[in-house]
């Protein structure tokens, strides 16, 4: 009998096992820029424990496992930040990502009154940009240079647009 995935609040006793999640999962960011210093592998766990209690959290469970995990907070203008966007690799191209991205925007949406969702990518990271873009993000300005082989893309969408597409 298989078990079915929960998205819920983290806890934090969530923290160690969100943080080893992400160390695995950024492992192709960093082969795919040939950079392994970029900050969600050498994030701290009491940085991650901070993050834990100062924004929205949530994870993927798959029974007792941590499989997925999205971090939101919303900024004084109603700019909800949503990053380290992560599933389990043997989990990826199966719609847990947009199912944590839709959970998250709704727990920002109605908890924080957010009015427009904004993330970040790399410029290379096609199967990020396809996912964001397939759900109604849109590039806004040019990709930002963070390193001489990376440079970060920013994307949007209103959270109008959010709550439209997720009724339709």
């Amino acid at each position: 009998m298989g078990m079915s995935v929960t998205i819920s609040t983290a806890e934090s006793s969530d923290a160690e096992k969100i943080l080893k999640l992400q160390y695995l999962c950024y492992q192709s960011e960093a082969e795919l820029y040939g950079d392994y210093s970029i900050e969600p592998l050498t994030q701290t766990l009491d940085d991650l424990r901070a993050e834990l209690s100062g924004g929205c959290v949530l994870v993927a469970r798959l029974g007792e496992e941590v499989v997925g995990s999205v971090r939101g907070a919303v900024d004084d203008d109603g700019t909800a930040r949503i990053g380290k966007l992560i599933v389990h690799p043997r989990l990826q191209r199966h719609g847990l990502g947009g199912r944590l991205l839709h959970a998250v925007e709704d727990r920002l949406a109605a908890e924080a009154e957010a009015k427009r969702y904004r993330l970040f990518t790399g410029h290379r990271s096609e199967v990020n940009l396809r996912m964001y873009r397939k759900l109604g993000y849109e590039q806004v300005g040019a990709a930002e240079p963070v390193t001489r082989r990376l440079s970060l893309v920013t994307m949007e969408k209103s959270a109008e647009t959010a709550g439209y597409a997720a009724t339709a």
